[in-house]
């Protein structure tokens, strides 16, 4: 079954599925949820809900310039990794950025979090490390 993936303005279940999934990587980095910081930056973006069996069960969060489409959030339900949803919308992503005539897509992530090697396996390569995140990118071809 394939997910469903429509634009949402539900701003409380994004910053929900993101402190569930990021909570963990916020504690051993010593860092603390900013709620002013995410309501600033949720204006600015297009999110996205993806849907399986009529629940959601992720989070695709995006912004673009004239350069390249920017994966600013990508979450996943912890009872729904692994199965797909993260490659999914990367290439929802990818058509997405194609339609626009951008052929860059980029990201930044944890670099110690294990969806690293999801985003390889899907073409990305780091460019660059700072503070502990990975500046990661991939064209589209």
């Amino acid at each position: 079954m394939e997910a469903i993936i429509r634009r949402t303005d539900d701003k409380e279940f994004a910053e929900s599925i993101i402190r569930q999934n990021m909570s963990g990587y916020y504690k051993q980095l010593d860092m603390h949820w900013d709620t002013d910081l995410f309501d600033k930056q949720w204006g600015v973006l297009d999110s996205y809900e993806l849907v399986m069996n009529a629940s959601r069960v992720g989070l695709l969060c995006l912004n673009h310039d004239a350069n390249a489409y920017y994966i600013r959030e990508l979450q996943i339900d912890q009872n729904w990794q692994r199965q797909g949803l993260g490659a999914t919308a990367i290439r929802y992503t990818m058509d997405i950025a194609q339609q626009a005539g951008i052929r860059l897509i980029r990201l930044r992530v944890f670099s110690i979090n294990p969806a690293i090697a999801l985003y390889e396996r899907m073409g990305f390569r780091v460019c660059k490390t700072e503070e502990g995140i990975h500046y990661m990118e991939r064209s589209i071809l």
